[in-house]
């Protein structure tokens, strides 16, 4: 059986919560290093977003198989 559409209904789940944690977290380093423009604020929030990418595929991972044993 392909669980393929379970792992990616989890981790876009997930995505939504750890995506807008890492990237208000990066836009919060960049302020506070000073970076007041658009520009950097911009590129602080997707460094943050794609970096939430795997790092969902991880969590949902581990979860899949706390639920689902092999």
């Amino acid at each position: 059986m392909f669980r393929g559409g379970v792992m990616l209904k989890l981790t876009a789940m997930i995505y939504i919560i750890v995506g807008s944690m890492l990237a208000g977290s990066c836009v919060i380093a960049a302020l506070t290093m000073g970076r007041m423009d658009a520009v950097s604020i911009s590129v602080a929030a997707v460094i943050g977003a794609l970096a939430a990418l795997p790092v969902s595929w991880f969590i949902a991972t581990k979860l899949n198989k706390a639920i689902r044993p092999a």
